[in-house]
């Protein structure tokens, strides 16, 4: 079916652009210019001079006033050996093909601690990322609330809601997100460091090869200083995306001809964005995030996340995810069969078959469809 592959390269030469570069704005747009031309095509931007009225901007540079206003918070801190949570990874060094979604050890502790934790990785055998979700900007950080706004003005006027969550991000060079889409408008405001996107349409979800992953998640032993990989009881499977944009040197032949219809397709597209500056990352855009640090050492982000319409781009979003396609690239690989995200007996056969690598028990739940909530 290379009418689908045509259909990536048609959406960029109707709307999207073919330079893989992102639209950016010079200042906040209006609430009617941010509908029209954005949100009502699907369409990333970045917008410059959107946050310059934010005291976090000057006092969140300095550690200081972060550990006085939070002193008596207590918050969630996220744990991994590589930075890499909620993610595709192998079940053990020994098979790198087997694998498994592997969710973080998550702690909480006074955020003073944690924020040490975060800016020193090299004293730690551990990466931190402060990571929560869930609208923790205001839970565990509502004392920094007066430091910015509760929600984005014209984003708001135009989407007709306030956001249903505001969240907090505080990571350092080793945190990174995977591949991943979410159901929400997201407007994504870095207050410190830097942020680098790489972007997919939903046009694109066939290159995401997504597949269904038995649910681990990390456990850290303070004893040992080691990781080990605990199933999720009763065992679930998670959809999830298997591609990894930055395959080490050594894997890079190894994924370009696992996943040829990512490395062989569209570029995606790519952004970096500032502290002063907001990602509009339009709903069901596929997504993967990688951070450079201030001078202190660590990338802070608050994104609001607003509900999306579940119209009929979704009912098209959904109808496309459903047909199987073979690469024409080569032919000889398996396709990115979609509709095993429908299909019990495979997540099954996957996951019993990772059972005593696990330590899982003998029950399977499949999650179909299944969108984490990540950046």
């Amino acid at each position: 079916m290379r009418e689908i592959e045509a259909l990536w390269e048609e959406a960029r030469e109707l709307s999207l652009g073919t330079s893989g570069g992102v639209e950016r704005l010079d200042s906040p747009p209006t609430p009617l210019q941010f509908l029209r031309d954005f949100v009502s095509p699907n369409k990333p931007c970045v917008i410059s001079n959107a946050t310059l009225h934010w005291p976090a901007l000057s006092s969140w540079s300095h550690d200081s006033y972060l550990t006085r206003a939070l002193s008596s918070a207590h918050v969630s801190l996220h744990l991994t050996p590589n930075g890499r949570a909620d993610a595709a990874v192998p079940i053990n060094s020994d098979d790198p093909s087997t694998l498994c979604f592997a969710s973080a050890h998550a702690l909480r502790m006074p955020f003073p601690e944690a924020l040490n934790l975060i800016v020193n990785p090299h004293s730690t055998n551990f990466v931190a990322y402060a990571q929560q979700q869930n609208d923790c900007f205001r839970s565990e950080y509502s004392a920094l609330a007066q430091d910015c706004d509760a929600h984005i003005p014209w984003a708001t006027d135009a989407l007709g809601c306030l956001p249903e969550a505001v969240n907090l991000w505080v990571g350092n060079h080793l945190s990174e997100t995977s591949f991943h889409k979410d159901h929400y408008e997201n407007l994504y405001a870095v207050v410190s460091g830097e942020k680098h996107f790489l972007l997919l349409p939903p046009t694109d979800v066939h290159r995401m090869y997504i597949r269904n992953y038995p649910a681990a998640r990390y456990s850290y032993s303070q004893d040992t200083g080691k990781f080990t990989l605990e199933s999720e009881k009763p065992m679930r499977c998670v959809p999830w995306c298997s591609v990894d944009p930055y395959p080490s040197p050594e894997a890079k032949h190894s994924a370009m001809s696992r996943f040829p219809l990512y490395f062989n397709g569209p570029k995606p597209f790519e952004c970096t964005i500032k502290a002063g500056e907001i990602l509009y990352l339009p709903s069901m855009w596929f997504h993967h995030v990688r951070q450079s640090p201030d001078a202190a050492g660590r990338t802070i982000a608050i994104n609001y996340w607003y509900d999306m319409q579940f119209d009929i781009k979704y009912a098209y979003f959904n109808f496309l995810q459903s047909v199987p396609y073979q690469s024409t690239h080569n032919p000889t690989l398996p396709g990115t069969m979609s509709d095993d995200l429908d299909s019990d007996s495979d997540c099954d056969s996957f996951a019993y078959g990772c059972k005593d690598k696990l330590g899982a028990d003998e029950s399977v739940t499949n999650l179909p469809n299944a969108s984490a909530k990540e950046e």
